[in-house]
């Protein structure tokens, strides 16, 4: 079995809840830790599936691994290795099939509403809205092809899908430590952009308990149909 090609941009932003889910099926998997300087693979044929974890930079900053990344995720499309993004991981995969990457009208960060879209049910089953934990300033486009799977207030771009890829704005990965490593780590960038969509540290980890099982089973349902594309089995939509 080819492993997974997990992507991460920064330190704290792993694979976190993703990484129970694979490990409790058996999957192998490879961290490629860009932000420790790993180099980016070149050929996705040697890898299951592609994924990409979430990031503080831009994926319009002039960053030497950006420009590799998005060759590899052409790739990948080009050759049918499913592609995942979290939030940058998202974006990515966005500008790789061609979408604009901007900034969105508003900072989302903390824990806030998401809706499914028509369609959604593919990805979602029978979950119709769910409270998800966001961590940007920044949306993408819909690439052109692709298919627009959920929104939200603050920033209607939150998922797409485009066959077995998946791109998906908000952080589905976390874990409950996650939640406080980040609310600690962002503080300055909080009050930098504290807004209606902007929780502070204090109340996101206070939301965490309500929220984080929720999310989870959200995160299950996501995964499972993301890896049966990787296993070449039909998306469903129930």
């Amino acid at each position: 079995m080819l492993p997974l090609a997990i992507l991460r941009f920064a330190p704290h932003e792993g694979p976190g809840y993703l990484a129970q889910v694979l490990e409790e099926q058996g999957r192998p998997w490879r961290l490629v830790a860009v932000d420790q300087g790993d180099e980016v693979p070149v050929d996705p044929s040697a890898f299951a599936g592609l994924v990409l974890m979430g990031g503080p930079m831009s994926v319009n900053d002039p960053l030497p691994w950006i420009p590799q990344v998005l060759a590899l995720v052409r790739r990948a499309v080009e050759t049918g290795v499913p592609v995942l993004g979290h939030c940058l991981g998202a974006q990515l995969l966005a500008r790789a099939l061609g979408a604009s990457v901007t900034p969105n009208a508003v900072a989302e960060i903390g824990w806030h509403p998401v809706q499914v879209r028509p369609g959604g049910e593919t990805w979602f089953g029978d979950v119709r809205s769910f409270v998800a934990f966001h961590w940007h300033g920044e949306t993408f486009a819909i690439p052109e092809g692709a298919q627009w799977i959920a929104q939200s207030v603050a920033c209607p771009h939150q998922a797409f899908a485009l066959g077995p890829h998946l791109g998906l704005q908000f952080h589905v990965e976390m874990t409950a430590p996650m939640v406080e490593e980040w609310a600690a780590l962002g503080a300055e960038e909080i009050c930098a952009h504290f807004g209606p969509w902007v929780q502070e540290p204090q109340a996101m980890m206070a939301a965490t308990p309500q929220w984080i099982d929720a999310l989870q089973a959200v995160a299950r349902t996501v995964y499972g149909r993301w890896l049966a594309g990787v296993d070449g089995r039909p998306l469903r939509s129930r």
